[in-house]
């Protein structure tokens, strides 16, 4: 007897052979799978006290969202019609404006979109714009992991120091009482450190704790040397956090230079790091990736992305691993990993006007086994293999723009949705079952969501940022 059994779909392993089993079914038992193949084997060797029934769906791996920002649920769309407007908004909310409540119900609102759309782990920065992190306090990103361990799925979030220079100034809120404070490179460490122990490996195991420090441009200009140490200082210290406590590393917005940088200067890649973004790299560049055994998130959605281009293809032939992150879900886009699976096809197609880069296999494996290895899960998740974890979505292909059944790879890569996603399973654990969820209230989660963000809007006096600008309608350029 096991507790779960799946039967009668087209199995997509994403094995090291990358098997369809086309009449497939998974014996689970507690978190991990126990039997894979024909059904006619499984089940008749195996009963189970749950059963799902898989016909006319693909069972495959759960998603995973290699790069996003925890605050962005609910700033979506401030500022999208102008960069630094956006970086504004992200800076009066993320320093200014937000309680400990905000991220909380932001939490719970990301991670329960991530959920309906299939995605079972995800990666997020505890702040965004242009690196406003919320760790002048531990109470913040406490919340946000208390809300991500409610909802079940998996989570590896960033914290670490804001970008310099020190010290950047935070408000707290009592009510509608707003008290302002000075907060140094030291008080953030210290708050890293904090959540490090309060709650890397919490949440049955699926919450981790990762390490983030600003990615810095060689062309900055600065005031002294002194500075430059300073800087210096500042990043062998947060590196030295994620190794004292053997957790990834990780940076967000390289663009060329950076890369070099960040490896000669501040000495901060290696192979238990990911860095997002990752445009107009130079071959010395990739080849640094690739002597470094560091990793590289693919955002093809991302603003990044059309000011410059990330070359997946040179770093994929150079044996860099590549997977891919929404960069979500604000200021224009969503945790949607189907949609950015397409997007990203699109993108390298168009960039080298050539159909046949990136084909749909590759970026199947970019978003599951590749993104496993990625964050150093590849022997836990990614794949569906007996013994590893049973992270496995549903994906329902009984409609029309998914019909005909056969191609079935081809159909989850250029036509699936999230809202196809019928069934999710976590651990072992079923926490949405023909789209209903089954570990929060889905009304109180928008309702909750709703009035944290009316009331960060308002206390960083941002209402303007909601309305149209002059340019939105009739224009062909803002």
């Amino acid at each position: 007897m096991v507790d779960l059994l799946i039967k009668n779909g087209i199995v997509l392993t994403m094995d090291p052979q990358r098997q369809i089993i086309e009449n497939g079914a998974i014996a689970v038992n507690s978190d991990r799978i126990v039997a894979l193949g024909p059904s006619a084997e499984i089940t008749s060797s195996y009963q189970a006290s749950t059963e799902i029934d898989a016909n006319r769906m693909v069972v495959m791996p759960g998603l995973i969202d290699g790069h996003a920002h925890a605050g962005h649920a609910l700033v979506k769309s401030l500022g999208v019609d102008q960069l630094d407007a956006w970086n504004e908004a992200c800076f009066r909310i993320y320093q200014g404006g937000s309680d400990e409540e905000f991220w909380y119900a932001d939490a719970l609102l990301s991670a329960l979109e991530r959920l309906k759309c299939g995605t079972t782990t995800s990666v997020n920065m505890l702040g965004g714009g242009d690196m406003v992190m919320r760790t002048d306090e531990a109470v913040y990103g406490a919340r946000h992991c208390e809300a991500i361990e409610r909802v079940g799925i998996r989570e590896f979030l960033a914290v670490g120091p804001a970008k310099p220079p020190f010290p950047r100034r935070y408000s707290t809120w009592n009510g509608q009482s707003r008290h302002d404070h000075d907060v140094s490179f030291e008080k953030q460490i210290q708050t890293s450190e904090a959540l490090i122990h309060r709650w890397h490996g919490r949440g049955k195991g699926r919450i981790s704790i990762c390490v983030a420090f600003a990615t810095i441009h060689p062309n900055k200009s600065y005031s002294s040397n002194q500075e430059l140490q300073d800087l210096k200082i500042q990043a062998a210290e947060t590196r030295n956090l994620s190794r004292k406590h053997g957790v990834l590393f990780t940076q967000d917005g390289h663009s060329q230079g950076t890369v070099k940088f960040a490896h000669e200067q501040l000495e901060l890649l290696g192979p238990d790091v990911f860095i997002s973004h990752n445009i107009d790299l130079t071959a010395e560049e990739i080849g640094i990736c690739r002597d470094t055994d560091t990793k590289i998130v693919h955002n093809p959605s991302a603003i990044m992305s059309i000011l410059g281009y990330c070359p997946v293809p040179d770093l994929l032939d150079a044996g860099v691993t590549v997977f891919l992150g929404s960069d979500g879900v604000a200021p224009d886009r969503s945790y949607d990993m189907f949609r950015h699976m397409f997007q990203c096809m699109r993108y390298h197609r168009t960039h080298y006007r050539d159909p046949n880069y990136l084909p749909p296999g590759k970026v199947l494996e970019m978003v599951t086994i590749d993104a496993a290895r990625g964050l150093g899960l590849d022997k836990e998740i990614g794949s569906l293999e007996v013994g590893k974890k049973a992270d496995i979505l549903l994906v329902d292909m009984y409609k029309p723009h998914l019909y005909p059944m056969n191609m079935p790879a081809y159909r989850i890569a250029y036509y699936a949705l999230g809202s196809d996603v019928d069934t999710v399973i976590v651990d072992g654990q079923i926490l949405m079952e023909h789209r209903q969820v089954k570990t929060v209230n889905e009304n109180e989660v928008l309702d909750l969501a709703q009035r944290a963000a009316d009331l960060a809007i308002a206390r960083a006096g941002l209402a303007n940022f909601t309305l149209l600008p002059d340019r939105f309608w009739g224009h062909s350029h803002y």
